[in-house]
């Protein structure tokens, strides 16, 4: 973003990178720590997935890849991990490739991280797109505390999808069955 960006630009752009993350660790009481796979599919958002709890459900309007856009939020703690699903329908396929970069920069800002793994994002059903891609993460929460982050951003049609799992310490298969568990529904 450029110095001349307006002030509300910024604003709404420094938002965006801290919105889900806060919101992320909100939710990580609110699901029993048991974990209790399950699929999951989110109304509206012709995707499901498996969680290992029941998530919460929330949306925030923002602005992502230069239009405002209402993001969806599904979350839930199990295990001491907090496992995510965040969406947008950008109304423009053209805007994919921005939104799907933009989302990338947000989880590692969110977790002053750095990517120790990048690879490209394979969903079942998604749009292939350059841009669609799959990171480990590691950083810090804002209180100092070290965490490993797994994210995957991808896209069907004009709608992006980030699938995030973010936890002390990360057990690779559970976060493994996250990510073989997303499928793109028609």
């Amino acid at each position: 973003m450029s110095a001349a960006a307006p002030r509300g630009h910024r604003a709404r752009a420094a938002a965006l990178r801290r919105w889900p993350a806060l919101s992320l660790l909100a939710l990580a009481g609110a699901c029993s720590p048991a974990a209790d796979w399950r699929d999951v599919r989110p109304a509206g958002l012709r995707v499901q997935l498996a969680l290992p709890c029941r998530p919460d459900a929330m949306a925030r309007r923002l602005l992502l890849a230069g239009t405002e856009v209402e993001l969806q939020l599904y979350a839930c703690s199990a295990g001491g991990s907090t496992f995510a699903l965040a969406s947008a329908d950008l109304g423009d396929p053209q805007r994919v490739g921005a939104a799907l970069a933009e989302l990338g920069a947000a989880a590692r800002a969110n977790v002053r991280g750095r990517i120790v793994r990048d690879e490209a994002a394979a969903v079942g059903g998604m749009t292939p797109h350059p841009a669609s891609r799959r990171w480990r993460i590691a950083g810090s929460l804002p209180d100092g505390r070290d965490v490993v982050q797994e994210v995957a951003v991808f896209a069907f049609g004009s709608r992006v999808y980030q699938a995030t799992v973010v936890g002390a310490q990360l057990d690779a298969a559970v976060a493994q069955t996250l990510f073989d568990s997303l499928k793109v529904t028609p």
